[in-house]
């Protein structure tokens, strides 16, 4: 069983893909809680989503505020998320961490320190790679090693790719608690 928990769920892409994995693989999928603040984001995600038994954590910031929440919820072993990205855009202001909406990045970060899962799955756009010279992107990627993730992997997925009708490059970045050999 792979309990999965998912932030920035907006109307649940990661979990769908991940439901769709599990149905293939026979593996079975539970979702343990999802965050998402947009109010059409969140009435699409629970017409989508049977969500009895799941915790909704609602705003990322509020709910990390108290590390009791944190430890209130279930253990998972996957955390996937695609954290907001206007501050990394291009065609944002490009404030980066400097920005609150940067700093999401960081919820995630206070999630895993408590719950230590075995794995992540976060996404974002392609200038996180770039943004600040790769500084930012330098920054996340220890923080995650910091955190405890011995493999942490990325690359850069371009949606048209994979028979979408749009291009859409997103860095993808998968990390594991345990060291993989590639």
């Amino acid at each position: 069983m792979i309990k999965h928990l998912e932030l920035f769920s907006g109307i649940g892409g990661f979990r769908k893909a991940i439901d769709l994995i599990g149905s293939d693989y026979g593996i079975p999928i539970e979702c343990v809680g999802f965050s998402e603040r947009d109010e059409f984001a969140l009435k699409t995600y629970k017409a989508n989503f049977d969500i009895t038994n799941e915790i909704e954590l609602g705003d990322i910031d509020l709910f990390t505020k108290s590390k009791n929440n944190i430890l209130s919820l279930p253990n998972f072993s996957l955390l996937s998320g695609g954290f907001p990205c206007q501050s990394f855009s291009m065609m944002g202001k490009k404030q980066g961490f400097n920005d609150a909406r940067g700093n999401t990045f960081y919820r995630i970060i206070d999630i895993v320190k408590v719950k230590k899962p075995d794995f992540l799955l976060l996404e974002n756009v392609k200038n996180l790679k770039t943004h600040d010279g790769g500084n930012t992107f330098k920054v996340i990627i220890e923080t995650l090693k910091k955190s405890g993730y011995k493999t942490v992997l990325f690359d850069v997925f371009n949606s048209a790719n994979f028979s979408l009708a749009q291009t859409r490059n997103r860095v993808f970045i998968f990390a594991s608690r345990k060291q993989m050999k590639m």
